[in-house]
C-alpha cells in the first residue's frame, strides 16, 4: 500500500536515470491517446544525457523506490511524472511546490486530452494562456501553455 507519509524529496543523481525513465514511461503508458515514439533505450538516454545535466531534477522517493520526479529548467517546468500507483496522494502537488517555491513566474506545456494534469495544475494556480495545436511538440498533439505568476 502506497503511503505517502513515507515519501522524501530529494536532488537526483546520475544513478537515478533508469528508475526515472522507467517510470516516466509507465506514467505516459496509462494514456491511450499518448503515442508511444521512443523506445525505453532512448527513454533512458533522454533523462540520463539531456535530462539530469541540463535540469534542477527532484525526486520522490519512499525507501529506495522513486515514485516520482519533477525536472525544472529556469522557469519552466519540463517533466513532472508520478509512478501511476502513487498518484491523488499529494506527491506531485509537493514535488511541484518544492520545485517553484522561488520562481516568480512558472511557464509548462500540458497535452489538452490530459484533463488529469489540467486540473492539476489549475488546481496549483497555472492558467492557460494560448492553446497550441501540436505542430510545435513531437507527439503531433494540442497542447496548452500553462503560467502560474506570484
Amino acid at each position: 500500500m502506497s503511503d505517502p507519509a513515507k515519501v522524501t524529496l530529494r536532488p537526483a543523481i546520475d544513478s537515478d536515470a533508469a528508475a526515472i525513465a522507467k517510470l516516466m514511461r509507465a506514467a505516459l503508458g496509462t494514456f491511450a491517446w499518448m503515442p508511444v515514439i521512443h523506445t525505453p533505450a532512448e527513454d533512458l538516454a533522454f533523462i540520463r544525457d539531456i535530462v539530469l545535466p541540463r535540469q534542477q531534477v527532484t525526486v520522490a522517493e519512499t525507501g529506495k523506490e522513486i515514485v516520482g520526479f519533477i525536472a525544472v529548467s529556469g522557469d519552466w517546468v519540463d517533466q513532472l511524472y508520478l509512478d501511476p500507483a502513487w498518484t491523488g496522494q499529494g506527491i506531485g502537488g509537493c514535488l511541484l511546490s518544492d520545485a517553484i517555491a522561488a520562481l516568480p513566474v512558472v511557464k509548462l506545456h500540458c497535452f489538452q486530452s490530459n484533463t488529469g494534469a489540467r486540473r492539476f495544475y489549475e488546481r496549483h494556480g497555472f492558467r492557460a494562456e494560448s492553446f497550441g495545436d501540436g505542430t510545435t511538440n513531437e507527439e503531433g498533439l494540442p497542447d496548452i501553455l500553462y503560467v502560474r505568476r506570484r
